[in-house]
C-alpha cells in the first residue's frame, strides 16, 4: 500500500526552524498498529493521520501519534495539519481566513486557517479543553535533579512548579534567570528514578517576562528527549499564568526550540476570568518542506 505524505516545520515561517511534522492527509487505509509504526519510522514528535471524520460538524478526523503512543491532543499537528489541508484544497478556503473543525481524541478542535498570496500560512486553534492547574508531586530538590539545576534556580518569588493540564498534563518548572535555560542538562536517569510514571514527567521549563515567555520542553516518556516548540504545553501554560493575571484578554509569545537551533513561535491568546483561563487561543505559522509518497507494507513492491 502506498498513501502521500508531507512534512512542514510548525511554529516558524522558515524551513528547518519550528517542529518538524509529518502529515499523512488519507490515512483511512491504515490500521493503529500501522499509524504507530510510520509514526516510529518518521521519529519525529507527531507524525498526524487524517482521516474521515465521524461527526457531521467537522471536516476531517485526526489522530496523532508520537514515537511512543497516540495523544488525544497536540498543538502543532493539529495547526500543521489545518494549514496543510487548506494549502492542498482539500479543505476549501474561504477567502483570507477559513474557519473549520478537526475531530481529534480529545474532541472537536475549532481551527482558523489564515491564507496570503493564495498559500496558507497559519493556523490559531481554540483549546478543545480548558486547562486545569494543580499541585505538583514531585519536590523542588527532584525537579533541579533532573535538570541539573541548584534548587534554588527552581521557581521565581511570584511563581512555583505546579501541574497543568489542557488534555496532555505538564509540570510548568519557572526559572527566574533566562541563563538558568542553556544550563539545563536533563539527567534521564534522575527523571527514571524521580518522575517516569507520574503525572509530573512531561517537563516544561519557563521564564515569565511581561508578555514574552522562553520555554524547553522534556518528555522522554514520549520518546521526545527534548521538543522545540510543544501547543498542548502552551495550553496548559495558559491555564499556569492565568493564576497571576487580571481578568480580561492577554496574549503571551512562547519562544521555543533556541537551544536546539530550531527556534519556533508560538502566540498564546488566554481570556482570564477570576484567575482562570476561560478561553485558550494558540497559533503560529506553518511551512511545507517536503512531499513524498509511504510504502506501508511489510515486503518488499
Amino acid at each position: 500500500m502506498a498513501t502521500a505524505f508531507h512534512t512542514l516545520d510548525v511554529f516558524t515561517d522558515r524551513r528547518f526552524g519550528g517542529n518538524p511534522l509529518a502529515v499523512l492527509p488519507d490515512a483511512s487505509g491504515l490500521s493503529v498498529e500501522q499509524m504507530q509504526q510510520v509514526a516510529r519510522e518518521f521519529n519525529l514528535s507527531e507524525t498526524a493521520f487524517v482521516l474521515p471524520t465521524k461527526t457531521p460538524d467537522a471536516q476531517r478526523r485526526v489522530r496523532i501519534f508520537t514515537p511512543a503512543g497516540e495523544l488525544p491532543f497536540a498543538g502543532h499537528p493539529t495547526v500543521g495539519s489545518a494549514v496543510l489541508l487548506v494549502d492542498l484544497g482539500l479543505v476549501p478556503a474561504g477567502g483570507a481566513v477559513t474557519r473549520f473543525v478537526l475531530e481529534e481524541q480529545i474532541g472537536p478542535v475549532a481551527v482558523t486557517v489564515t491564507t496570503r498570496r493564495g498559500r496558507a500560512v497559519s493556523a490559531q486553534l481554540e483549546a478543545p479543553q480548558l486547562p486545569v492547574v494543580t499541585d505538583r508531586s514531585a519536590t523542588t530538590d527532584q525537579i533541579a535533579a533532573v535538570l541539573s539545576l541548584p534548587a534554588a534556580a527552581i521557581g521565581t518569588p511570584q511563581l512555583e512548579p505546579q501541574l497543568a493540564s489542557g488534555g496532555v498534563p505538564f509540570l510548568v518548572v519557572p526559572v527566574a534567570d533566562p541563563r538558568v535555560l542553556a544550563r539545563i542538562s536533563f539527567d534521564l536517569g534522575a527523571w527514571q528514578r524521580h518522575l517516569a510514571g507520574t503525572d509530573d514527567q512531561n517537563m516544561y521549563v519557563v521564564r515569565v517576562a511581561d508578555e514574552s515567555v522562553e520555554a524547553r520542553m522534556f518528555g522522554p516518556a514520549f520518546r521526545i528527549p527534548e521538543d522545540p516548540a510543544t501547543g498542548a504545553a502552551a495550553v496548559a501554560l495558559g491555564g499556569y499564568l492565568a493564576q497571576h493575571a487580571p481578568d480580561g484578554a492577554h496574549r503571551w509569545v512562547v519562544t521555543q526550540g533556541v537551544e536546539m537551533g530550531r527556534p519556533s513561535r508560538i502566540e498564546l491568546d488566554v481570556e482570564v476570568a477570576d484567575g482562570l483561563a476561560v478561553a485558550v487561543h494558540i497559533g503560529g505559522n506553518a511551512v511545507r518542506v517536503a512531499d513524498g509518497t509511504l510504502r506501508v507494507t511489510g515486503y518488499a513492491d
